[in-house]
């Protein structure tokens, strides 16, 4: 239904064009861009739907289809009565707002369209504006990449926008936001002027470094700033893909020995019967991953074979997969039978993975990992606890659910230190494209200070400062526009 519609409203555009400059006042007139067109809510049946355009012919196209004289007041909610121009025929009574650029949006004159949300009403709206001369359906991230290109955002703000609309959980929201804010932005300018300054200094050196006109120190003072930028940018480039796992989801492996418990805790987190949980030992064979909001952070939650000697050649398969997601995980959730710790299985997994991640120097890199001694409630009460010369851990019973609240605050701070708390400190790189360029500035550094000419010294700041001005969308390539703006739906 809704592909029909937007088709017939970019039939109802392939007529005659006129193509006009930007007016206040909403009048079209020759030799401007086209105006686009989109629905900007989501599609399906709601109660209110928002169509928007942006573009010098949005004032006439409002005044077309309003039957006005005079566009309604800018930036106030007015109801307006819609009709098809074309045959004069009521649509809906909708409210309708002004916004003439450049306070807008994307800089140009725009009109929203709040209309009932029938698919009915909307396919009629959709129509109507492709009927008006110098109007177009929009592309997909169009209107925000008409802000982009207007001086609105910047492109690191594009991709908190672009990461806020996708975002799932709590600290995915606060992250994008904080970066649509344009925290990412400001540093990296900060930055670009530091390197604007210190490149100055450098080439007033060349160019007057025998007149008497310089002050002393000029140099010298070029060197203390690239040295301060230097270690501001090893520190963000240090935090290890936080931001990205952030963005994309941490992967936390639940593994253990067969029959601990793997499969209800996996059930029990994501809420819902992802694996079948069985007495038998070896009812996992696969690797089963589901995402999940864990404490507000977003997670691959994977299920794995129990770790022992296949018995036959499908379930040695399955534990060589799950070695193999061990290796990958971020977090791993280490189970063990409370009431069975003796055993084994139990020995051999405490000796051997619990032992070897619990070896890894601590730092942000390295695997972190939570043993939860599941089954709890089959502990005697009065009985002694579990061995004393167990590592730190969790008890934990699926059955009961006891446990589980202590579970998920130790959760969320393992996560917190695998993602970066979205809420406190300098922003995160949520992109391997802003690791990159980082990277990049921090190499042209290098080759800064390595240089004995002053001539490559001023180019590689140059190229440092080219690689900021880059990651904010000032000297970015069109491939690198496209891949960004196409993650955008139509009316965004």
């Amino acid at each position: 239904m809704w592909r029909g519609l937007w088709t017939l409203a970019a039939q109802a555009a392939r007529g005659p064009r006129r193509l006009c400059t930007r007016r206040s006042s909403g009048a079209p007139a020759p030799g401007s861009g086209a105006t686009i067109f989109a629905l900007s809510s989501g599609q399906g049946r709601c109660g209110i739907a928002v169509i928007r355009t942006s573009g010098p012919s949005s004032g006439h196209a409002l005044r077309i289809l309003t039957a006005a004289r005079d566009l309604p007041p800018a930036r106030h909610a007015s109801l307006r009565l819609l009709s098809d121009p074309r045959s004069g025929e009521p649509l809906d009574r909708a409210l309708v707002l002004w916004f003439p650029g450049p306070r807008s949006f994307t800089g140009e004159d725009c009109v929203e369209f709040h209309v009932h949300g029938g698919p009915a009403v909307v396919s009629g709206v959709l129509q109507a504006l492709g009927s008006v001369p110098g109007l177009r359906p929009a592309e997909a991230g169009e209107f925000t990449r008409r802000a982009f290109a207007n001086g609105k955002l910047n492109l690191t703000e594009v991709e908190g926008l672009a990461d806020l609309i996708h975002a799932e959980t709590e600290a995915q929201r606060r992250q994008a936001l904080r970066q649509l804010d344009g925290e990412l932005g400001h540093l990296c300018c900060g930055w670009a002027e530091t390197l604007t300054k210190a490149l100055a200094h450098v080439e007033a050196y060349i160019d007057f470094g025998e007149d008497d006109n310089l002050e002393e120190g000029v140099l010298e003072q070029a060197d203390v700033e690239v040295r301060a930028l230097e270690v501001a940018l090893g520190a963000h480039l240090q935090d290890a893909r936080r931001g990205q796992r952030l963005r994309s989801g941490a992967h936390v492996v639940v593994t253990g020995p067969p029959n601990a418990g793997k499969s209800s805790l996996v059930n029990l987190l994501s809420r819902k019967p992802v694996s079948i949980v069985s007495p038998e030992p070896g009812t996992t064979r696969d690797v089963l991953e589901t995402p999940v909001d864990l404490a507000g952070f977003p997670v691959l939650l994977s299920d794995t074979a129990g770790l022992r000697e296949g018995v036959g050649p499908v379930e040695q398969e399955g534990v060589r997969r799950a070695r193999d997601r061990l290796e990958q995980a971020d977090l791993i959730l280490a189970m063990l039978d409370a009431s069975d710790l003796a055993s084994p299985s139990s020995c051999n997994f405490l000796a051997t993975v619990v032992a070897s991640v619990g070896a890894q120097s601590p730092s942000d890199s390295s695997q972190r990992l939570l043993l939860v001694l599941n089954k709890s409630d089959l502990l005697s009460r009065k009985g002694p606890g579990p061995r004393p010369d167990l590592p730190p851990h969790l008890l934990l019973s699926c059955l009961t659910g006891e446990g589980l609240d202590g579970l998920l605050e130790a959760l969320r701070k393992e996560l917190a230190a695998v993602c970066g708390d979205p809420s406190t400190g300098s922003p995160l790189l949520t992109r391997a494209r802003h690791q990159h360029h980082l990277q990049g500035c921090l190499d042209a550094l290098g080759h800064y200070k390595q240089s004995k000419d002053l001539a490559l010294a001023a180019e590689a700041l140059r190229v440092a400062r080219g690689h900021l001005t880059q990651l904010t969308g000032g000297g970015g390539t069109e491939e690198i526009l496209d891949i960004i703006f196409r993650d955008f739906c139509v009316g965004k």
